[in-house]
């Protein structure tokens, strides 16, 4: 109980009762499954609604084999020795392989691998 409590009777310390606190208690205690399981429905209705919304406004990005695409200049080249005027993006690129959705084996034009795997969030479908 807090001391505004005291000083001004509300209806909790009005109507406070030892015995009936203890039945009280006793049947939240039984009531406490079915609270849990309120809870978790309703958690699990939010996740859908929310999935929901996301789902609505994501871009997907089919990318197969074969594609042209550009990258992002800044991440392949972190060091942003090109300044301000350095093109966004940079390319094009073939997709050489797909490792597993949304991530990319890439090449040039030329056939020359580039080292490492890129997300398809910094890739871009090249259209001639």
């Amino acid at each position: 109980m807090i001391p505004g409590e005291i000083a001004v009777h509300s209806p909790r310390v009005v109507h406070f009762n030892e015995d009936n606190n203890e039945e009280w208690l006793r049947n939240l205690l039984d009531l406490v499954e079915e609270l849990r399981d309120k809870t978790k429905i309703r958690v699990a209705a939010y996740q859908q609604r929310v999935s929901r919304y996301y789902n609505k406004r994501v871009n997907p990005r089919p990318l197969r084999e074969g594609d042209l695409i550009l990258r992002i200049a800044a991440i392949a080249d972190p060091t942003g020795n090109k300044g301000k005027l350095a093109p966004n993006w940079d390319g094009p690129y073939k997709v050489k392989k797909v490792l597993r959705p949304e991530t990319f084996k890439l090449e040039t034009l030329g056939g020359r691998e580039i080292p490492r795997a890129w997300n398809a969030e910094h890739l871009r479908k090249y259209y001639q």
